[in-house]
């Protein structure tokens, strides 16, 4: 049976053109988000995570961000090269963003209110006052008292921020959000409020999530699917099940080792070694392989193929053939 997908990106790759070279920041990456799913993107920081939404949006900054190549649909329908036009009637419309750092999301000089208003005035019909009803609506609903909407960012904490930009994020009912790490910057008890509120949300308006991170825990407390991306591609995909218990990559396998085992505290963390390519100057081949303890001489001469270990579950790694990744390989955490 054919997915219903709300979003599907292929082949999509973003040059960053500087005076000190080509940044290849997404070079060639695959992904496809069903309808009512949340999608975990996972890797560490210059991944190319934030980059890949930015482009669902048309927000690179140009220049010196430029995508060079790729098909982006939403709902079946290709939006990129649309007009700007076009494209901002999608923004908050059909598909909102909530940005990593909620002190810097908001200005500063207008009310809560009037913020979230001026969303909801711009994708839907009605007046000042039907829009100013609608965001006290938003705002009970993520947990916030009406009358603070008369109030300024600077007057909330860091958690109640979090809450008005999802609040202003969900206001148009948008069919994708796009979560880019929306706790990072809380401490833990308000990042497992926020995230109770989004799936709560998420399940009442029946909306599609990509959820970037690089915190495996979030990934398993909100995810479907999770896609773990290293130097622009996507390196291994699958739902919950396939990467946590049946992982085949070995940089997935280093997420999870650089993780604290909270049944033998003692247990020494396994940081993965080195660090993450230079997109500048991206190695040949596959490019985790300087850092790969797996590493064979075909590594670093041929980028590896996919090889599915089920419908859903595929890897890209020379380790596997496609017999070799359903009975398990050379790692085999399931």
């Amino acid at each position: 049976m054919e997915k219903d997908l709300i979003l599907s990106i292929e082949d999509l790759k973003v040059e960053y053109r500087t005076d000190d070279g080509v940044v290849n920041a997404v070079n060639g990456l695959d992904l496809v988000i069903e309808k009512g799913q949340t999608h975990g993107l996972v890797g560490e920081t210059g991944a190319g995570k934030t980059t890949t939404a930015l482009s669902v949006l048309d927000l690179i900054q140009s220049p010196p961000g430029v995508i060079v190549g790729g098909e982006i649909k939403l709902d079946g329908q290709s939006i990129r090269g649309l007009k700007d036009r076009d494209m901002e009637k999608i923004r908050g419309g059909e598909v909102s963003m909530i940005f990593q750092d909620p002190m810097t999301s908001l200005n500063p000089v207008m009310t809560i209110e009037d913020q979230i208003a001026e969303v909801i005035r711009y994708h839907q019909p009605g007046d000042y006052k039907d829009a100013i009803a609608k965001t006290h609506e938003m705002l009970t609903m993520v947990g916030l008292p009406p009358r603070r909407g008369k109030e300024y960012p600077h007057q909330f904490s860091g958690g109640m921020k979090q809450r008005v930009v999802i609040a202003m994020a969900l206001a148009c009912r948008p069919k994708l959000l796009l979560a880019d790490e929306p706790t990072t910057a809380l401490d833990v008890t308000i990042q497992a409020q926020v995230l109770e509120l989004m799936k709560e949300l998420k399940e009442k308006y029946g909306t599609s999530m990509m959820m970037i991170t690089h915190d495996l825990g979030v990934v398993a407390e909100v995810c479907d699917k999770v896609s773990v991306i290293y130097s622009g591609r996507v390196i291994e995909h699958g739902n919950l099940e396939d990467v946590f218990d049946f992982t085949r990559h070995p940089y997935t396998e280093g997420l999870f080792n650089s993780l604290p085992n909270l049944q033998n505290r003692t247990a020494e963390l396994k940081p993965i070694k080195g660090l993450m390519p230079d997109p500048t100057d991206l190695p040949s081949g596959c490019p985790f392989h300087p850092r790969c303890d797996y590493a064979m001489d075909i590594c670093s001469k041929e980028h590896p193929p996919k090889v599915f270990r089920n419908d859903e579950h595929f890897v890209e790694c020379h380790l596997y053939t496609n017999n070799d990744i359903k009975k398990g390989g050379v790692i085999n955490r399931g």
